[in-house]
């Protein structure tokens, strides 16, 4: 699975999903796409003993963030508060990530049509209405022929048994 597209950006807000910080929130840092992972603030905290390499350096326990796999988080709309998957639209000829529960864009500084569903499904009415009234003519597909072989596959069988008895009775 390395190597697969990752539709989060950095500097995105995300909801980790799955984990012991299942529930938290916060902003991706990093995206490493030959792990298929990403760094988000404030989550997945691991504390690393640092040894001093000099005098002067001190060592001591660093807390830091670690990576969390792409599966595990999930983005957060800004505009229903929700955490929701990605997909796309276009608008004047660029294209653009948008919630897929309200429409809304996630990209900064694409504004887009709020109902933007609400369009789509009165579209669609209007499109199936339309080819309700119109009348199409009656096509019908030619009927189709299947042969039937297991006739002469049984056929077969028949004779060569009739033919096998005739042969014994002539020898007995």
């Amino acid at each position: 699975m390395a190597n697969q597209k990752i539709k989060l950006r950095t500097g995105d807000k995300v909801v980790v999903l799955t984990g012991k910080d299942k529930g938290k929130t916060g902003k991706i840092i990093a995206v490493e796409t030959s792990s298929n992972a990403v760094v988000v603030e404030g989550v997945n905290i691991v504390s690393r003993h640092k040894k001093p390499k000099s005098a002067k350096d001190k060592g001591g326990i660093v807390k830091k963030e670690s990576k969390i796999n792409v599966s595990n988080v999930e983005i957060l709309c800004p505009d229903c508060k929700k955490a929701t998957k990605i997909s796309y639209g276009e608008e004047n000829g660029k294209k653009f990530r948008k919630c897929k529960k309200c429409g809304a864009s996630l990209d900064k500084g694409i504004e887009i049509k709020k109902s933007a569903k609400a369009d789509k499904k009165v579209e669609k009415k209007e499109v199936k209405s339309v080819a309700t009234k119109i009348d199409k003519p009656e096509i019908k597909a030619p009927k189709r022929v299947v042969k039937d072989t297991t006739k002469k596959i049984s056929a077969n069988v028949t004779t060569k048994k009739t033919a096998v008895r005739k042969t014994a009775d002539k020898k007995g």
